[in-house]
């Protein structure tokens, strides 16, 4: 179950993404799985930091984080 928890949170993690970054983002369907990629790459960012964020809030916090990075990279390789 919390796989798909996970899952779910990054797919919110990767709307709010896309919301924040103005129309940069990579549409709905991509922003979508950026979120998922972005809860791995948050969690492994702030882990590295020493950075914790307990709970379900916690857990979008750190998605977002990562979308929002791996958003911006691709739109500057875009460019």
């Amino acid at each position: 179950m919390d796989i798909v928890l996970s899952c779910v949170m990054g797919c919110l993690a990767g709307f709010c993404a896309g919301k924040l970054m103005k129309g940069s983002g990579l549409g709905l369907v991509m922003n979508l799985i950026v979120g998922i990629l972005g809860g791995a790459l948050g969690g492994w960012l702030f882990g590295l930091l020493g950075i914790s964020w307990g709970g379900l809030l916690g857990q979008l916090g750190t998605a977002v984080v990562g979308a929002v990075i791996i958003l911006y990279l691709a739109n500057r390789l875009k460019k």
